[in-house]
C-alpha cells in the first residue's frame, strides 16, 4: 500500500480497524492533494459514524486484555514499532514531505526522529513508574495506583502529522488504554503507513484503530461516543471549543492543545547574531505552520532599527522551493485554501495601516511545481497590538515587528493576546530573563533559544491556547486515573 506513495501513483488509504485494513462503509473518499504540485495523488476515506462505531467497539473489546498486560510487554510492542519506524526513517520522511509540503530535510531531521523518540520515551517511561504510599501510623495506610481509562480518542493536526500523532498514541497505549485515532484528513499518509507497521509488529487486534475523514463526519461522532472516556485533541481553537462542550456535557477527561500567537521579546543586551538566526527560524520554520512559531516580534526601541534591517536581510536569504530539494528552506503551504487565507491577512494588514517590509506574495515555481501552494516569508511593521493581525492566529509565514521601551511595556504587549502557548526572551541579563519569563502568561518560555524540547517536560498553554498538559509523566498521568486504596491495620 504505502509504496505507491513514493512512486507517485494513486495512493488509496484505508482505515485500520480491529487489525484489518478496511474501506469506509459508505464507500466515499476525499482527494489527497500534493501541496508542492497542487495535483491529486491519492484518496482518503471519508469515514462516518458507522466507521467510528466499528472502531470504538473494536477498541472496547480489546481493552481488558491490553490493560492487563504487564508494562514490560506493552513496552516491547512500542519499542518494536519504534525500531521499525527507525529502519524506514527516510521512507516516512519522503511521505511526510510529499503529504504536507514541508522540506524533506526538515522531515528527516525533526518530524520522523521525534516520532521515533515518542515511542521509545513512553515505552521506557512506564518501566519506571512507582506508587505513592501515605502512612497513617498504626491505624493503616493508603496507597495510590494509576489505571488506564479505557477507549481514548486521539485527534491530531496537519502541521506535524506523524510527530503529533505519535505524541498522543504512544503514551495512551503505554498507559494501557486502547485507542481510536484520527489524523487530519489533509495529511493522512504517514498515519496510514504507520498502521502498516503496527500490523507488521503484531499489536493485538483492536488495541490501536486509525480512522480517516473530516471532523464533522468522523471527529464529532468520535468525541461524542459514549464509550470514549478521554479526548486528546490538537488543532484550532474553534474546534477545541466545540469538543470542550461535548466533553463537559458527558464528563469526559480532556486535553486541548489549541492556537498560539507567540511573542519573541528581544532586548538590546542579547547575543545579536544568535538571536537573529534563531528568530528567522522561529518565524518561518515549516512555513510558519508550527503552533510554537513566534509571530509577534517585540524589540527594544534602541535595537529596533538594527534588528529590522538584519532580520530582513537574513529572511531574504531563505530559499523557497520544492520540498525534495535539499537547498529549500521553505516548502509549500499545506493547502490552497490555507494559502489563500494567509494571503488575505497580508491584505488585511495593509488596510489596518501596516507596512509590508518584505514578502507578502504568492510564489510560482517552474515545471511540475508550477501549481504548488508557495508564498514568500512576510515581515510587517507599523501595527499596534490591538489589530486583527496581532490578535488572530494566522498559522503561516507572517510575522509582525514592533518596538517597546521598557520591561513593563514588553510584558504588557506580550500578554495582550487571548492566546498563551509559548514565548521567547532574548537577553544576557539573567535576572531580567527570569523576571520577564515569570510574568509572561504562557505555558512554555524559551530564554535565548527556541524549540528546545525535552520529552520529560509538561507541554501546553493557558487562556485560549488550551486545557491540560501533556509530555513526560504529565502524559502518563493524563492517560490514567488515580485510584486510592486504604488498608486498615487496627
Amino acid at each position: 500500500m504505502g509504496e505507491e506513495l513514493l512512486t507517485f501513483r494513486l495512493m488509496k488509504i484505508a482505515n485500520y480497524i480491529d487489525g484489518v485494513f478496511v474501506e469506509p462503509q459508505n464507500g466515499k473518499y476525499i482527494d489527497n492533494i500534493d501541496p508542492s504540485t497542487g495535483k491529486i495523488y491519492g484518496e482518503t476515506p471519508r469515514s462516518t459514524e458507522a466507521d467510528v462505531t466499528h472502531a470504538v467497539g473494536s477498541a472496547k473489546k480489546a481493552f481488558p486484555s491490553w490493560s492487563q498486560l504487564s508494562a514490560s510487554k506493552r513496552s516491547s510492542f512500542l519499542l518494536k514499532l519504534a525500531d521499525e519506524l527507525d529502519e524506514k526513517l527516510e521512507y516516512f520522511a519522503k511521505a511526510e514531505s510529499k503529504d504536507n509540503g514541508k522540506p524533506l530535510s526538515l522531515a528527516k531531521k525533526v518530524d520522523i526522529p521525534r516520532a521515533i523518540d515518542n515511542f521509545r520515551f513512553f515505552a521506557t517511561a512506564i518501566l519506571h513508574e512507582n506508587s505513592e504510599i501515605h502512612d497513617m501510623g498504626t491505624s493503616g495506610f493508603n496507597y495510590t495506583l494509576r489505571r488506564p481509562l479505557g477507549v481514548v480518542a486521539c485527534i491530531s493536526p496537519w502541521n506535524l502529522p506523524l510527530y503529533l500523532f505519535t505524541w498522543k498514541i504512544a503514551p495512551a497505549l503505554a498507559a494501557g488504554n486502547t485507542v481510536v485515532a484520527k489524523p487530519s484528513e489533509i495529511t493522512p499518509a504517514t498515519a496510514f503507513i504507520l498502521s502498516e507497521l503496527i500490523d507488521k509488529v503484531g499489536f493485538p487486534k483492536g488495541v490501536i484503530n486509525i480512522i480517516h475523514g473530516k471532523g464533522e463526519d468522523a471527529g464529532q461522532p468520535l468525541v461524542s461516543h459514549p464509550d470514549v472516556s478521554l479526548i486528546s485533541f490538537t488543532g484550532g481553537t474553534t474546534t477545541g471549543e466545540k469538543i470542550n462542550r461535548i466533553a463537559a456535557a458527558n464528563f469526559k477527561k480532556i486535553s486541548l492543545e489549541l492556537g498560539g500567537k507567540n511573542s519573541n521579546v528581544i532586548f538590546s543586551d542579547c547575543d545579536f547574531d544568535k538571536m537573529i538566526q534563531t528568530t528567522v527560524r522561529s518565524s518561518f520554520s515549516n512555513q510558519g505552520q508550527i503552533c510554537l512559531c513566534g509571530s509577534r516580534i517585540l524589540v527594544e526601541s534602541n535595537l529596533y532599527t538594527r534588528f529590522l534591517k538584519a532580520f530582513i536581510q537574513e529572511t531574504k536569504k531563505l530559499k523557497i522551493g520544492p520540498p525534495k530539494d535539499p537547498k529549500s528552506d521553505l516548502g509549500s503551504i499545506v493547502s490552497k485554501d490555507h494559502k489563500e487565507k494567509i494571503l488575505s491577512y497580508v491584505e488585511l494588514a495593509k488596510k489596518e495601516g501596516g507596512e509590508v517590509e518584505f514578502g507578502g506574495e504568492s510564489i510560482t515555481l517552474e515545471g511540475e511545481y508550477s501549481g504548488g501552494f508557495y508564498m514568500s516569508p512576510t515581515i510587517i511593521s507599523g501595527l499596534d497590538m490591538s489589530c486583527r493581525i496581532n490578535q488572530e492566529e494566522i498559522f503561516g509565514p507572517i510575522v509582525t515587528v514592533m518596538p517597546f521601551s521598557s520591561e513593563n511595556e514588553a510584558i504588557q504587549l506580550a500578554n495582550n493576546s487571548r492566546y498563551g502557548l509559548a514565548a521567547t526572551v532574548w537577553t544576557n541579563d539573567l535576572k531580567k530573563a527570569h523576571r520577564i519569563a515569570d510574568n509572561i502568561a504562557a505555558g512554555i518560555i524559551w530564554i535565548n533559544s527556541w524549540l528546545v524540547r525535552d520529552l520529560r517536560t509538561p507541554f501546553g498553554g493557558v487562556k485560549e491556547s488550551g486545557v491540560g498538559r501533556e509530555g513526560g509523566y504529565e502524559s502518563l498521568r493524563f492517560f490514567t486515573e488515580p485510584k486510592n486504596i486504604y488498608v486498615d491495620l487496627k
